[in-house]
């Protein structure tokens, strides 16, 4: 019961920390441009695999805490919970990383990369992860890009 309480309890501070809204507008990720897809699985690879894995599978037991009171790294893959999160808020994590999205003294190993990748490349990389949805994923991501605070 606990791994799912820390779940929500994250879900429920990303979704706070969305509707505060990120930095910009996070408009469409490129997930149909084959070329953007492309360039940001590459970036997946090299950046984001080792702990999310080259699948996008993430770590094993992720909803529960580790000794270090850490959450393992999620899946990116249509088991996770990634596409429950808007645009905007996907790209803050990615940009800022999940303590300083969620504030409130909640620890995550999930850095920053502004500095690191360019907004685009952030963006591709998002951008790949949502191409490798099911369609009835990317459906219901869509209509949470659509809500108000998305």
């Amino acid at each position: 019961m606990t791994r799912w309480k820390d779940v929500m309890t994250l879900c429920a501070g990303l979704s706070m920390a969305g509707a505060a809204g990120a930095s910009e507008s996070a408009g469409v990720l490129p997930d149909r441009d084959a070329a953007a897809v492309a360039r940001g699985e590459r970036i997946y690879a090299a950046t984001c695999a080792s702990c999310h894995g080259a699948v996008l599978q993430g770590q094993p037991d992720w909803q529960t805490r580790d000794a270090e009171g850490y959450l393992p790294a999620p899946p990116h893959d249509e088991t996770g919970h990634t596409w429950h999160h808007p645009d905007a808020l996907l790209l803050e994590i990615v940009r800022r990383g999940t303590a300083a999205v969620v504030g409130q003294g909640y620890q995550s190993r999930m850095p920053g990369y502004a500095g690191t990748l360019t907004e685009a490349e952030m963006r591709e990389v998002l951008g790949y992860i949502k191409s490798t949805w099911p369609e009835r994923v990317i459906a219901i991501h869509t209509k949470i890009n659509a809500q108000p605070g998305g």
